[in-house]
């Protein structure tokens, strides 16, 4: 009886956790089967990796009705995009947001003059950290990889598998919602820039699993 209701307890941690998944934007319709709401004209080009979905920066965006970490304690939330010249300087390119509530996540971006530099937010619960090091700047139109982590008691983020920012905090996991790419939730602070993958996991991954981007 007691190894009976240990796995039932098992199976139902298990089921809790979200599973791994992985988005590629090759479509303005869907992502992942997700239908998506098209806000203005995103468009599919060609890369040498597939597809991908570019951004004019004015209001270009797509909306998904789920929040693909919702439920993750702890987790990894990676993207290969491309930030492009003639963008605003403030830029939010993809949002996680809670129904309901102001608990998200978000991949954003600020320009100074030919480059750029990443800031990564996460409100969970009381607790919120925003990650952004303006002394550390990347060349305008080429391929990067970005990675958000969270390990339970520090978020973390990378450009190109660098350490770019760390702090200590309790974020609390957030329940479902909405996407958008392109732009901030609230229809604001546009993306000038394409999009070729994202993959969001429930752990946090080490360096030597990160995906990398290509150029």
């Amino acid at each position: 009886m007691r190894f009976l209701i240990g796995a039932v307890c098992v199976m139902v941690l298990v089921a809790a956790v979200p599973p791994q998944k992985i988005w590629k934007f090759d479509s303005v319709t869907a992502i992942a089967g997700n239908p998506a709401a098209v806000l203005g004209h995103p468009k599919v080009i060609a890369t040498p990796e597939g597809k991908a979905v570019q951004f004019n920066g004015v209001d270009d965006a797509l909306f998904l009705k789920v929040h693909p970490l919702a439920g993750a304690e702890t987790w990894t939330w990676e993207v290969v995009f491309r930030p492009e010249t003639g963008g605003k300087p403030e830029q939010r390119f993809f949002h996680f947001q809670e129904e309901g509530s102001d608990n998200r996540m978000l991949f954003e971006i600020r320009v100074i003059g030919d480059q750029w530099c990443l800031d990564s937010f996460v409100k969970g619960g009381a607790d919120s950290k925003a990650l952004m090091d303006r002394s550390k700047l990347h060349p305008l139109d080429k391929w990067y990889h970005a990675a958000t982590v969270y390990d339970g008691h520090e978020l973390r983020n990378y450009v190109d598998g660098v350490l770019e920012g760390s702090a200590a905090v309790k974020l609390l996991p957030q329940t479902a919602g909405g996407t958008s790419v392109g732009v901030r939730y609230t229809k604001v602070d546009y993306f000038k820039g394409s999009v070729l993958r994202a993959r969001m996991t429930p752990r946090p991954l080490k360096l030597g699993e990160f995906w990398k981007a290509q150029n």
